[in-house]
């Protein structure tokens, strides 16, 4: 018997930026010590100056020499035009609904969404799921407590965020070109699923470009388990750390 579950991955935009909120944001310095800290710093004839009068005043910049991000375990470098230290985060939701279609007992069903972070001038962030598997009625499908294969014919609701093969689904982190962001432990296992309320699927470990994630979400059924149409919510939340 095919039994349809039809799926609302409300992946709301609540990138939770607390520097916005009842949080008291305190800038990060590229270079600093305890005797002296640099905000912004210009080398070269490029770069981002003021000029002012009493009735006048510009904001100018030249050609740069070069751009982008230099990195180690310690140190980060923006290179460009100067631009604001204020901290930005971003999240956007690409798809906010995953259809899982029919399934059956026999074999996986799977579906994907995506969604994009990217995050300026702190120490990165953190993502977590809210939500519940899905359900229709009084019977819920099974989430996966613990990391695990697929196992078809065993209630099981699970997501990663990584390109699989067994089933053939996901993709890995898009970072582009300056991104930082990967999956967290726990669901960066290729073939292996994992669903639990409130955990953290991904982080970027400092300022980061874009990062593209899929979430990858995996169903299996038993030859009992009841008809119908199952729904679900997730919330995502993006948390800049500092």
């Amino acid at each position: 018997m095919l039994r349809r579950i039809a799926r609302r991955a409300s992946l709301v935009a609540i990138a939770v930026f607390f520097a916005s909120c009842s949080f008291s944001a305190q800038f990060v310095f590229a270079l600093q010590s305890s005797h002296y800290h640099f905000d912004e710093v210009d080398l070269g004839g490029g770069g981002f100056g003021q000029s002012s009068s009493t009735n006048f005043q510009a904001f100018d910049t030249t050609g740069d020499l070069a751009i982008g991000n230099s990195s180690s375990s310690n140190f980060q470098v923006e290179s460009g035009s100067r631009t604001p230290h204020d901290p930005t985060l971003s999240f956007v939701v690409n798809s906010t609904g995953a259809n899982f279609g029919s399934f059956t007992a026999s074999g996986p069903t799977t579906t994907t969404a995506t969604f994009t972070v990217s995050d300026y001038t702190s120490y990165g962030y953190v993502v977590q799921v809210l939500g519940n598997p899905p359900t229709n009625g009084g019977h819920t499908i099974s989430a996966m407590g613990s990391t695990d294969i697929s196992h078809p014919g065993t209630e099981q609701f699970g997501i990663n965020l990584v390109a699989n093969t067994s089933p053939s689904v996901g993709a890995n982190p898009n970072n582009g070109s300056f991104g930082f962001g990967a999956a967290a432990t726990n669901y960066n296992t290729a073939n292996n699923f994992r669903y639990v309320n409130g955990e953290t699927i991904a982080m970027a470990p400092k300022s980061s470009g874009s990062t593209v994630y899929t979430l990858s979400y995996l169903v299996n059924v038993t030859s009992l388990t009841p008809g119908g149409q199952y729904t679900s919510d997730q919330t995502i939340v993006v948390t800049g750390t500092y």
